[in-house]
């Protein structure tokens, strides 16, 4: 085994790639782990709309690329199409966990069948994000709040009548994202979403959403692969 791991990880948008790259990595390069950020290819589209059959050519390219790297997944449940492996049982789910498991169950299993050659059992490992990356900017109310130039009351109004970020349903009138359209003016997910997330900090997201500290955890704790 090498002494560090390297993992590449899909992304559904520009967003992320930076949430990836300006906070994440940073923190994984401190533990051996190097991750990439590549957003996933959308001839002709722009946002949402995410097709797991466009998805697994790009899960096909690198698994083959490259055998001694790891591959995952940073999608939203909210964004992906009705072609995704799993969506329709994982909607019938009553929780966030609930939902996560049978949709990444599903997503492995399925790239099992497809690229099983590739190591993908060991190799990949599906994170869908519950119920976007916007939930995760609920994680500090305070800090929303200031941010947004909004009280911080109706930060927590929704954080009560939900429950924690990841449980911020999926609703096309109630998701995190059009909850903080509708905050705020302000509101622009590549700028003030990473302004808000690079304020509110890794310890206090992993804190308070379980799922996505669960994803980091498991790629914390990647070793070196050496093929063959």
């Amino acid at each position: 085994m090498s002494d560090y791991a390297e993992i590449v990880v899909l992304v559904e948008g520009k967003t992320e790639q930076i949430f990836i790259q300006d906070i994440v990595s940073p923190y994984l390069a401190g533990r051996g782990v190097y991750i990439k950020p590549i957003i996933i290819s959308k001839p002709g589209q722009k946002g949402g709309d995410v097709k797991f059959v466009r998805v697994k050519n790009d899960i096909e390219l690198h698994l083959k690329q490259r055998p001694d790297t790891y591959l995952t997944l940073f999608v939203d449940f909210y964004g992906i199409m009705k072609d995704w492996p799993g969506l329709e049982e994982a909607k019938r789910q009553t929780t966030p966990s609930g939902k996560a498991e049978t949709i990444n169950t599903a997503t492995k299993s399925q790239v099992n069948v497809l690229f099983g050659g590739n190591d993908s059992e060991r190799r990949f490992i599906p994170y869908v994000a519950m119920h976007e990356f916007e939930a995760m900017l609920f994680s500090e109310p305070e800090e929303l709040a200031s941010q947004l130039g909004i009280s911080v009351s109706q930060i927590d109004k929704i954080l009560k009548d939900c429950g924690e970020p990841e449980q911020i349903d999926d609703s096309p009138q109630t998701a995190p994202s059009k909850r903080l359209e509708d905050l705020s003016r302000r509101f622009k997910k590549t700028s003030t979403g990473i302004a808000i997330a690079k304020a509110t900090g890794l310890a206090k997201i992993r804190n308070q959403c379980p799922l996505f500290n669960k994803w980091l955890t498991d790629i914390e704790n990647l070793e070196g692969l050496k093929h063959g």
